[in-house]
């Protein structure tokens, strides 16, 4: 007889894994498998770390520098984000004012964790980046998730915001350029939602900024403290640099705003993971002050990586996409699909459904949209070899014209 399992937190009933974790996990099964799979989910980009970067670390590893270090990072790692932060957005932080997270994903729930009461509310734009609203939950708050439609150009409206707060919001999380849709906010925009916040002085802002630096018709990409100072006492400004850097696996992700808010970050820091990687700190300080140049560079390589896939979309029956201003993401629509079926298969009724569609009849791996409070769309990354894109097309198109 098997014994019974011992209960389970209740606050655990309705959070999920990370619908990207779920994917990769599949796709890494089905490779196995021997199947010639083409992953469109991954938030990894198509390029190696820098060479000085990787030898920054390696140079770290030599010297000895493999010890714990200060829970909020270390003084040099502090000291190159201060300077970034007045490179880009000229912003100026105290050592105080700065936390060195493992991976912008812990800076986020640091903050929420640290400030969220039982029943507060946070404004969430959809589509949003799906963790936002399992990591409000597990704080104890609840996620307020205000439609951003097309016609919006998946961004949010003032008059939106205005309407979500109520008396229990105590933060709204807006990220620049955006995760899933590409959808970049313009200085005019944020300083239409500036407007409204500023109205609103107990609020909080998470401005979380990772894909900043992939933008096609800037340098960077604004965030809210650089467009309205009067915001920074009360904006946490969140980055880090997997995106940027192609430094994905290096888990290393930054915040900055008011020390008390990142005095009680790095209290919840210290009782879960404590410090970030050393040798990943080190790597980081090579990133941040090292050449910034191809940055850019790489900014044009998606763009065209970005033209290209955009093409082939509109080339499938039943899809429709339009170029994203940042992030290596396409939001496609599949509402052309929807209601079809392949002669020997079962109606598709959802995005979910497409989405299943294609992993099983053409091996591609990509989101639905209902993952990121979008339906009928698909989210796909363009940041693959032109070879894996133009393969994922034939793919997409055979299996469009199947559906009937």
């Amino acid at each position: 007889m098997t014994a019974a399992m011992p209960a389970l937190s209740p606050r655990m009933s309705g959070i999920h894994a990370s619908p990207a974790s779920i994917l990769r996990r599949r796709a890494r099964e089905l490779r196995a498998s021997g199947l010639d799979i083409i992953e469109l989910s991954s938030g990894n980009l198509d390029f190696a770390t820098p060479d000085h970067v990787i030898a920054a670390a390696h140079a770290a590893a030599l010297r000895g520098d493999t010890r714990y270090t200060d829970v909020d990072g270390t003084p040099e790692l502090k000291q190159a984000v201060r300077a970034a932060l007045l490179r880009d957005h000229h912003l100026s932080y105290a050592q105080d004012e700065i936390i060195i997270g493992n991976g912008s994903t812990q800076a986020l729930f640091n903050a929420l964790l640290a400030t969220l009461a039982p029943g507060d509310e946070v404004i969430i734009p959809a589509p949003y980046w799906a963790p936002y609203l399992d990591q409000v939950r597990l704080a104890g708050g609840v996620p307020v998730v205000v439609p951003c439609p097309h016609n919006n150009g998946f961004r949010l409206r003032p008059e939106d915001l205005q309407a979500a707060i109520t008396p229990r919001t105590r933060w709204l999380i807006l990220n620049n350029p955006v995760n899933p849709s590409g959808a970049v906010y313009s200085r005019e925009h944020l300083s239409d939602i500036a407007t409204v916040l500023l109205q609103h002085p107990p609020l909080w802002i998470l401005a979380d900024g990772l894909y900043e630096h992939i933008v096609f018709g800037e340098r960077c990409a604004p965030t809210l403290a650089e467009i309205e100072p009067r915001l920074t006492p009360r904006t946490l400004t969140v980055s880090g640099v997997a995106k940027t850097y192609a430094m994905m696996g290096w888990r290393i992700g930054y915040a900055a705003g008011p020390a008390a808010l990142i005095g009680e970050m790095t209290k919840v820091q210290s009782q879960t993971t404590s410090g970030a990687s050393s040798i990943g700190q080190a790597a980081a300080v090579a990133a941040l002050n090292g050449p910034q140049d191809l940055l850019r560079e790489r900014a044009i390589v998606l763009r065209a990586k970005r033209d290209l896939f955009v093409g082939i979309l509109n080339d499938c029956a039943g899809l429709s996409c339009e170029p994203p201003e940042g992030t290596f993401y396409l939001m496609v629509n599949c509402a052309g699909e929807i209601g079809k079926a392949p002669p020997d298969g079962k109606t598709i009724r959802t995005d979910r459904d497409f989405a299943a569609y294609l992993l099983e009849q053409a091996n591609l791996v990509v989101f639905a949209g209902e993952d990121f409070g979008l339906s009928p769309y698909i989210r796909v990354s363009f940041a693959n070899s032109n070879a894996a894109i133009e393969e994922a097309g034939r793919r997409l198109k055979h299996a469009c014209e199947r559906l009937q």
